[in-house]
């Protein structure tokens, strides 16, 4: 092993670390929910043989490029956010962070790996000296460079949160805690073996676990070196995020929930989109075609993914994905694909910048996290300054507590502002008719999940965010309730294991409504 130092640059010769192994898939859904509803026979013929008879005439384009080439931009990415983001060991984040867009056997082809902490920076050499990059740029986050480029095509924008000091304002606006008792129904003993839960086995990789009830944060523990502020890997639950932002824009006037979706590419005359609604976007029901590991047929043999491609390609995500015909008709057909939350944060762009006017890169804080006390939650972009919150954003275990609260108190925010829609959190809240003549009782709307089909050990009336590696933010209305849980990707298959004996224990501990 050779290790060079230079004004903190750390070069190291990744293939004698000895630190990669075989890709360890989370499983049959990115975002580790469970598997599909058991049906009378073959589920998965099922639901190929249903969405063949359903097909529209047209044929998959394959993304461009290396998929080597590309899967490192996505490892670049991944150990610039850990490192300069978390605070990780850049050591500890190549081995255990970000699988899903990295995986480890295209990591393991990585010649040369640099970090650069001055100029806060992160160059991958492959064997054939090909040399992918990402930077920190400002209050976007870091984001993976084209090849030869060493900026993005967008000027950062320092986003700082326009709320009080975190250390003399109460929970949830601030992070000053009650220190009055807590309410008698509530076994805190029940809750303090919850957290025990949550942490056992240490190979869990749990890093942050916040649980609230009726508001108000009854329990939390972190993983050493990580505390209640440290953003991380937050994967999927962004695209619940993204459903809250257009929840926004749809409560200021910006747009209906059932409206045809104003995307420009799609108002040709004739155009066949035009009849896709925002609202069955966000059931993940427009039909685009796209193709994504979780669909039932996928084939990696037929090309890089599309669903991956969105992250590490470097390209315009928004006119990529805008720029795919459709597969199957609008609400008709469900998959899990990021197509749909793309485009819907590309609807947030044309709706803040076009019709409010106002700066897209501030929108999140301003009319969002500063209303909830979010301070630590970092949308990522592409190298346009789109969002990519299909899945690249960094956020604190509180601050997705405190999102999850939002959708306990109906969209109103502590202040008592509503922020979403009356009737949003039906909407959220109820299973996607596509998905349900799919047999799959999984998804809802807005980007959520609902746990009507018990992936969860609790109730059926629960929601949640879900994100690659285990990161889960459920909402559960029976116990008035939020359950935060976030840790390093490889743990996830042990993290699932002790999330849901953390739950049991909180069904215990947290009567019913």
């Amino acid at each position: 092993m050779t290790i060079h130092l230079a004004h903190r640059h750390t070069v190291l010769a990744a293939a004698a670390l000895g630190i990669f192994g075989c890709d360890r898939s989370p499983g049959p859904q990115e975002d580790g929910a469970a598997a599909e509803a058991p049906a009378a026979e073959d589920p998965r013929a099922a639901l190929i043989a249903r969405g063949e008879s359903l097909e529209l005439p047209g044929e998959f384009v394959v993304p461009p490029g290396d998929p080597l080439s590309h899967a490192t931009a996505g490892f670049a990415k991944i150990l610039c956010s850990n490192v300069f983001l978390s605070g990780l060991d850049p050591d500890f984040a190549a081995a255990n962070t970000g699988f899903f867009s990295a995986p480890r056997g295209p990591r393991s082809q990585v010649t040369e790996r640099v970090v650069d902490y001055d100029d806060k920076r992160v160059h991958l050499t492959l064997p054939d000296g090909t040399v992918r990059s990402a930077k920190l740029h400002g209050g976007q986050g870091c984001l993976a460079l084209p090849i030869g480029e060493t900026e993005p095509y967008y000027d950062a924008v320092e986003v700082t949160p326009n709320l009080p000091d975190p250390q003399t304002t109460p929970w949830p606006m601030g992070d000053m805690l009650a220190d009055e008792p807590f309410p008698a129904d509530v076994d805190m003993e029940k809750v303090a073996q919850a957290l025990d839960a949550a942490f056992d086995p240490p190979e869990a990789l749990t890093a942050a676990f916040v649980v609230t009830h009726r508001g108000r944060l009854i329990g939390e523990r972190y993983r050493e070196g990580i505390d209640h502020a440290t953003p991380l890997e937050s994967w999927s639950m962004g695209k619940s995020l993204t459903g809250t932002l257009m929840g926004v824009l749809i409560h200021m006037g910006v747009y209906d929930l059932w409206q045809s979706a104003p995307v420009p590419e799609w108002q040709t005359e004739g155009d066949p989109r035009k009849a896709i609604r925002i609202g069955d976007i966000m059931r993940m029901s427009s039909g685009l075609r796209f193709r994504a590991p979780q669909d039932p047929d996928f084939d990696p043999d037929v090309g890089y993914a599309d669903h991956i491609y969105v992250y590490t390609g470097t390209i315009n995500s928004f006119q990529w994905v805008a720029g795919k015909d459709q597969q199957w008709e609008p609400n008709t057909v469900g998959r899990y694909r990021n197509s749909d939350p793309v485009i819907t944060n590309y609807l947030v762009r044309l709706g803040v910048e076009g019709q409010l006017g106002e700066n897209y890169h501030e929108f999140p804080q301003r009319h969002l996290f500063d209303k909830l006390g979010i301070r630590n939650l970092i949308p990522e972009t592409d190298p346009y300054g789109n969002f990519l919150l299909q899945g690249y954003e960094f956020g604190s275990g509180r601050d997705w507590a405190r999102l999850g609260n939002l959708y306990l108190t109906d969209g109103v925010a502590p202040n008592g502002e509503r922020l979403l829609p009356e009737g949003y959190v039906d909407y959220v809240s109820t299973l996607a008719p596509a998905w349900e003549a799919d047999g799959r009782h999984q998804y809802g709307g807005g980007f959520f999940w609902v746990n009507q089909a018990g992936q969860y050990p609790v109730p059926s009336s629960a929601i949640y965010m879900a994100g690659a590696g285990g990161q889960t933010t459920l909402v559960i209305p029976s116990h008035e309730m939020v359950v935060a849980r976030l840790g390093h990707y490889s743990g996830s298959g042990p993290g699932r294991q002790a999330l849901n004996r953390a739950l049991e224990l909180l069904m215990e501990a947290v009567p019913e409504r």
